[in-house]
This record gives structure tokens, sequence and C-alpha cells, in this order.
């Protein structure tokens, strides 16, 4: 092989590996959450670096879904819930397709998973749609879905057909959750990505499920801004540098969160014979460590907080201004710089990292919604209630970036 020929392998090695669909994903079960409400979650990796909310009244089921913001069509999403509490999700997988396909359709993940939106009620109306839709379909997918009846479930699917691992068969999920990052536990052995972050997402998980701690709190706070390397075991929270104004670079690379992080999902959904207008989807729209969470209500209709949808712009005002604050951890631009992530601006001992700040204030939004997520449960959602919600809570997120950071999310 010619030394050209090496090096273009090599870089199209790193270009997969950085820049794909490289998503880390979850499904907890009702069984083993506190409330016995079962989660999906979303940990977002791709090279659409804005990503806006939207919400769709085209089928069957009105929903929300996380859209590439300048998909002004909203032709395909990537995580979603409807009306009837179906949600889904999923994780590209690099191990499936066996070698002897050659199809040439593909990266149709986000068409179809808007399709089951728009039509599906149950995991089973799911498993219908896989089955029916022409073949090949187009995907090489780890899918998660949950429903309303308590299903919870992942479809490792390609071209042809797919493998149910259903996450309510102790036999299967005995602590009552599964992890996917980029690989299909029913492909290739060792084939595929994400190896070192299913190890870090997996011993989160096993330590909350003991402590019956598997929460959106827990999934949104520990997991999507976890900051220590399974496989070296370095824990960049441990001796923080002393100031935000030092400068210290260390390799961030094949952490929960990575530089090609674009948003979290997190669904939260009901227990069999609740009413799924208490489903709740939570976004963190943009980089998780510059952004903040925040709970949406499929059931409060068209009224999408404009910070989480896409402006004339085509971006989405709180995805942009995460992104402004990113090029504070990621200041060096030229070479092999973006690989290199300034700690003493995500996190400091003196607690003016950007992080640092932010989830304080993060926690109030949680403290205020589960109030409210109890209440619904007691006497159903109040649309009005939703939408006041959201008029304060995009108010005190504008006000908080711009105090703490300088940052406007009006422009």
């Amino acid at each position: 092989m010619s030394k050209g020929w090496f090096f273009l392998s090599i870089l199209i090695v790193f270009f997969l590996n950085t820049f794909s669909e490289a998503c880390t994903t979850a499904i907890i079960s009702g069984k083993a959450t506190p409330d016995g409400r079962p989660l999906l979650w979303k940990h977002r990796d791709s090279d659409q670096k804005q990503n806006a909310l939207r919400y769709f009244t085209d089928g069957k089921f009105p929903y929300i879904g996380l859209v590439n913001a300048k998909d002004t069509e909203g032709k395909e999403i990537w995580a979603g819930s409807n009306s009837a509490g179906f949600a889904i999700m999923n994780s590209a997988s690099y191990n499936l397709k066996p070698a002897a396909d050659s199809t040439k359709i593909k990266d149709r993940e986000g068409e179809l998973m808007k399709l089951a939106l728009r039509n599906c009620r149950t995991l089973s109306d799911f498993e219908r749609l896989l089955d029916t839709l022409p073949k090949p379909l187009g995907v090489e997918s780890n899918f998660g879905v949950i429903d309303a009846e308590g299903g919870a479930a992942y479809y490792e699917t390609d071209n042809f057909g797919y493998k149910k691992l259903d996450v309510n068969d102790p036999k299967i999920a005995p602590f009552g959750y599964l992890i996917h990052t980029n690989f299909s536990f029913t492909g290739r052995p060792d084939d595929g990505y994400g190896y070192i972050r299913y190890q870090a997402a997996e011993e989160l998980f096993r330590k909350a499920a003991a402590a019956n701690q598997l929460d959106a709190r827990f999934i949104l706070q520990r997991v999507s801004r976890s900051l220590k390397h399974a496989l070296t075991g370095r824990d960049l929270t441990q001796n923080p540098p002393l100031s935000g104004g030092e400068f210290r670079f260390v390799t961030f690379r094949d952490f929960i969160p990575r530089r090609s992080t674009v948003s979290v999902v997190l669904v939260q959904g009901v227990k069999p014979g609740q009413n799924p207008d208490q489903t709740v989807l939570w976004t963190i729209l943009g980089f998780p460590l510059t952004s903040v969470a925040f709970p949406l209500w499929v059931s409060a209709g068209n009224s999408l907080p404009a910070i989480l949808t896409a402006d004339a712009s085509r971006t989405a005002p709180l995805c942009r201004a995460s992104l402004k604050l990113k090029e504070r951890c990621f200041p060096i631009k030229r070479g092999s710089g973006p690989n290199y992530l300034n700690l003493a601006a995500v996190l400091n001992r003196d607690g003016s990292g950007i992080l640092q700040q932010i989830l304080p204030f993060e926690e109030q939004i949680i403290q205020q919604a589960q109030k409210m997520i109890r209440l619904f449960e007691e006497r159903g959602v109040r649309e009005g209630e939703v939408k006041k919600f959201y008029r304060d809570t995009e108010i005190r997120i504008k006000d908080f970036m711009r105090a703490r950071f300088k940052v406007n999310l009006e422009n």
C-alpha cells in the first residue's frame, strides 16, 4: 500500500469515528425507576451541530421531535414522543449489516422514526411497521422504543430484519435497563464503536440501579455530563484547575459527552393505565456541558418555547447560545486543537466553570418541573399551566445566560 493510500485510510477511519452519528442511549423499564415510569434516553453525537425541537400534526398522532434545525420541512426525526405515549430514538450501529449486503440505500433512520411517531401507539405497531415496510429499509441502527402500556425494547435493525431485545425480560435486562452505543449485541463481535462509552454508562447505571436512583435527574445531570473516562479511569472532576482564568487542556475523546455531542433527549413515559398526556420529553439542546435541560409535554400542543425551536436563521436560540459557550471550552481551532478541552472553562476550584454554574440553576428547573409532574398525576395536565411554565422558564434561562455568561439568546 502506498503512503498516500495509507494516510487516506487513516483519515477515513478518523472521520467515521469522530463525525458519524455516534450516540449513547438507554432504555430503563418502569420496573427499575423510583416512580415506576419508563425512561428512554438519547445522548446525540452528530456533525449536525444545530438542533431544534418541533411540534408536528402531520400524522395519526401529534408529536414532538428532535430535528436538525436546517431541516425546515421536518423530514427526519432523531428522537421524539407522540400523544399516545409512544416514544422512539436510535443509535447508529456499525456491526449489523452482513458483508454480502451491497444495498446502496442508507441513512433512512430519521425518516423511519418520523413515520413511527406519526402512526404508532405500541411496540406491536412498530414491529408491524418494520415487518411491512418495503425492503431494503436503508437502516443499520438500534431503535429504542417505549409505549404507554409498559412496553420497552430495543430493535437491532438492518436492511432486511430486526432482533428485539425486551427490556422487561429479566433474562435480557436483569437490572431493568439496557444501554446501546454504536454496536449491536446481535451483530458481529468486536465490530462497531462506542465500547468505552458503553462501559462508562454501564458503571453509572449499575450503581444508580443499586441505590434506586435511575431517574430523570440522574441521567440528565450525572450521565450526560459525566467526565469520567471508563478506560483510563481518569475523572476530570478530581483535582480541577484553580480558576476559570487558567488554561488546562485535556484530551477529550471517548467520554459520554464528546466534542461532537449536539443534544440530549430523555422521554419520561407513563405507567400502564396512566394517561399518556403525562409523558414528559426533556431536552438539553446543544452541547450538554454548556446548555440547560428543559421539560416539554406533547399534550400542551403547539406551544413549544421559542428558544428551543428554529427561527429565521434556521437555528434554535438555546442551541446557538450553547455553541457560543462551547467555543470557550474548545478555544484552539488550528491543527488538532479541537480535540483538546480547556477544563478550566468547564469546572474549577473557584466554582466559576460553565457547568458548575449551570447545574444549580438547572436543578431549580428540575425541581419545579417535578412538582408539576406530581400535580398533573393527581388532576391531569393543564395546558395553561404548562404554557406559563414554558414562558417563565424561558425568561429565566435568557436572564441566566445573559447575566452569568454575557450570552444573549435574542440574537
